[in-house]
């Protein structure tokens, strides 16, 4: 059971992982972000990028807060995970 609960919040982190990364290449694209599919990219995964472009400005035209995000996204998927995996263990899930 244990290891069941821990591969889904494996494919969580994964999936949602994707979708930054699909929403940085898709704001590439005008016409991705106008689509029914960027605009559902950009519901799920703006949230989490906007905390990052508040504090982390463009430099011009070039963002970097998708980039810091996606690092700092890593660490926390990390962190998450061993949490998970000792919580489990600790229960004997």
């Amino acid at each position: 059971m244990g290891s069941t609960i821990f591969l889904i919040g494996q494919y969580v982190f994964e999936i949602y992982y994707w979708l930054i990364l699909i929403s940085i290449f898709g704001s590439w694209f005008p016409k991705f972000q106008a689509s029914k599919l960027g605009g559902w990219v950009a519901k799920l995964v703006e949230p989490y990028l906007g905390l990052f472009r508040r504090f982390i400005p463009p430099l011009g035209p070039i963002d970097f807060s998708p980039i810091i995000a996606l690092f700092a996204f890593q660490f926390i998927r990390r962190f998450a995970l061993e949490g998970l995996r000792q919580s489990l263990n600790v229960l004997g899930a």
